[in-house]
């Protein structure tokens, strides 16, 4: 903080400022400015206004707002540098509100203060900044202004008395400028995608690193090899990571690079390690024979035959197909090829459409075959002769040979039929037959009998069969029969009762019934007694005997119906006997125990 300027000798009333100017100290060697942000003095601390009589004090340093000139805007003389005193008139000097030579200036409020008491001029050097080079620059102009670290802890520390103005506010930072845009690293992993005659099929990564300008696109460039004529080939940026180089000339050899772009500007291109030959890459051919082609294909005389054989390879592979080593009749055969199969059709086979077709794909130097059999097959044809080879008894023995034709395919069986000459009807004897002979059985005595048989294969039975020229008649012979002599199986037995009868307990009035059963040839009779005497046929019994089993029913047994009941089964070979106890019951009365 400034001290406070030593007191000046009074001088006379009337002496002009001029000798004020001569006895002020020399000028001390200019400070560095001090910064713009830097509080002004208090008010308290200005130099104070001479007396009536009294020469105005040097002071000893100005503060850095009154001294130093603003480099910049215009001087706004403030209102208190014109105000006057406030107990008596002064005058404002014309250096106080003079603009600095060098750059404008804000006077402060405390510069241009008046005095508190008394009429007092304030002499032009206090408030005016001094212009730099100019012969009325006083000596205040050129005393060293405070720091700024020794002013700020003054107007933090001390509060403005009233009256006198508030510091400046401090002005906010400035914004660190932005950051410069650059371009993203080179785009990563291209190569060869595809390629053929006229086009090249390439893909990449993006870069590694975009940073905050983002990513724009890329551009695909390409030279020829020997050249260094690079060419973008995309119009506009490509935003994905593929494209296709089209309309290229077969055999060129290109070189081919990409660039990411975006606000930065460009980034590294990343090229390929070797030029592009554009021609189709060569793949061995393959041809991918269906499954159930692999096997004999059998089709019937008169089908469409539509066979798909798909093979791959590149470029397109040129396909030959032969039947029997033998190029194919295209009158009867047709091939339709296209770049990844081959179709071999037939509108209606025949028997001599049979054989095996090869097929055969090559490109360039490469090859693959394929091979099918095709068979067409049709009904067979009769046997070629049947014959009677004997017939004794009731049995004819038949021979035939096999068929001339068998359809194109093997024989699977053989039926034989017989016809009666009386009736003419043809019935099956055998069918689904392996052999070339059978004997026929069963024949009807005097009958005169015709044969014939048909030949069958996978398709099924011939058309025609093949008759027997010769009939074979079933001869009567005189047979005398004399029926077997069976001795008859002696069934005869003595009864055995198989259920004995059990023993049964009744009630008065409530019927009940015995039972047993016997067995014994002839049937037994059967008779029932009660305590060894033959009931008969007393109304109160039933009597029943079906089957073996025999039941006796007592009706409403009364109380002389209890004893021992017998069953006796008797005939010519023996008897036998079963018997029981019944014990008839009185019916209990509730109403005679309580009397």
């Amino acid at each position: 903080m400034p001290s406070k300027p030593a007191p000046i000798k009074k001088a006379a009333k009337k002496e002009p400022a001029k000798k004020e100017e001569e006895k002020a100290p020399e000028p001390a060697p200019e400070p560095e400015p001090a910064p713009a942000e830097a509080a002004p003095a208090p008010a308290e601390e200005a130099a104070p206004a001479p007396a009536e009589g009294e020469a105005a004090p040097a002071p000893e340093a100005a503060p850095a707002d009154a001294a130093a000139p603003a480099a910049d805007g215009p001087a706004e003389a403030p209102a208190e540098a014109a105000a006057p005193a406030a107990d008596g008139p002064a005058e404002a000097p014309a250096e106080a509100a003079a603009p600095a030579a060098d750059g404008p200036a804000e006077a402060p409020a405390e510069a241009a203060a008046p005095a508190a008491e008394g009429t007092a001029e304030a002499p032009a050097e206090a408030a005016a900044p001094a212009a730099e080079g100019s012969p009325e620059a006083p000596a205040v102009a050129d005393a060293p202004a405070p720091a700024a670290d020794e002013a700020a802890p003054a107007a933090e520390s001390e509060t403005p008395a009233e009256g006198e103005a508030a510091p400046e506010e401090p002005k906010p930072p400035t914004p660190p400028p932005p950051p410069p845009k650059e371009p993203t690293s080179a785009p990563l992993d291209l190569f060869v995608e595809d390629k053929n005659d006229t086009s090249v099929t390439i893909i990449w990564s993006q870069p590694e690193v975009i940073g905050v300008s983002g990513l724009d696109g890329y551009t695909i460039e390409i030279c020829k090899e020997g050249t260094e004529d690079w060419k973008a080939v995309n119009e506009d940026l490509q935003k994905s990571c593929r494209y296709v180089i089209k309309n290229q000339t077969t055999g060129d050899r290109l070189k081919i690079r990409v660039v990411a772009v975006n606000e930065g500007g460009r980034s590294p291109p990343v090229a390929l390690p070797e030029p592009v030959l554009v021609k189709e890459v060569a793949d061995r051919p393959k041809v991918r024979l269906p499954r159930f082609l692999r096997q004999r294909y059998v089709a019937h005389v008169g089908d469409k035959i539509n066979l798909t054989i798909p093979f791959t390879g590149k470029p397109k592979p040129v396909v030959s197909w032969t039947k029997n080593g033998e190029p194919l009749d295209t009158k009867r055969v047709n091939i339709r090829s296209t770049d990844r199969d081959s179709i071999l059709f037939i509108r209606a086979a025949e028997r001599d459409d049979s054989g095996v077709y090869e097929m055969s794909v090559k490109v360039e130097d490469f090859e693959d075959k394929a091979s099918l059999t095709l068979q067409i097959v049709e009904l067979p044809g009769p046997p070629a002769s049947v014959k009677i080879a004997d017939v004794w008894g009731f049995n004819v023995a038949l021979e035939w040979t096999a068929p001339k034709d068998n359809g194109n395919t093997e024989i699977t069986g053989y039926t034989i039929q017989k016809a009666d000459k009386k009736t003419g009807e043809w019935f099956t004897v055998l069918e689904h037959y392996h052999r070339l002979n059978a004997t026929i059985s069963d024949l009807i005595m005097g009958n005169t009998y015709k044969f014939r048989v048909f030949s069958e294969n996978k398709c099924g039975i011939s058309e025609d069969a093949t008759v027997t020229k010769d009939e074979a008649k079933i001869q009567k012979t005189g047979i005398d029969y004399k029926p077997p002599e069976y001795k008859e199986h002696d069934f005869t037995e003595a009864p055995k009762f198989t259920t004995n009868l059990s023993d049964r307990a009744t009630t008065v009035g409530y019927s009940t019934k015995l039972l047993c059963s016997v067995r014994g040839s002839p049937k037994p009779k059967i008779e029932w007694m009660k305590n060894q005497m033959i009931i008969g046929d007393d109304p109160k019994f039933r009597q029943i005997c079906v089957q073996g089993i025999c039941s006796l029913e007592i009706r409403k047994p009364g109380n002389f119906d209890g004893g021992v009941y017998t069953c006796r089964a008797k005939n010519d070979h023996g008897e036998a006997i079963v018997s029981c106890k019944l014990e008839v019951k009185q019916p209990i009365n509730p109403d005679a125990e309580k009397k």
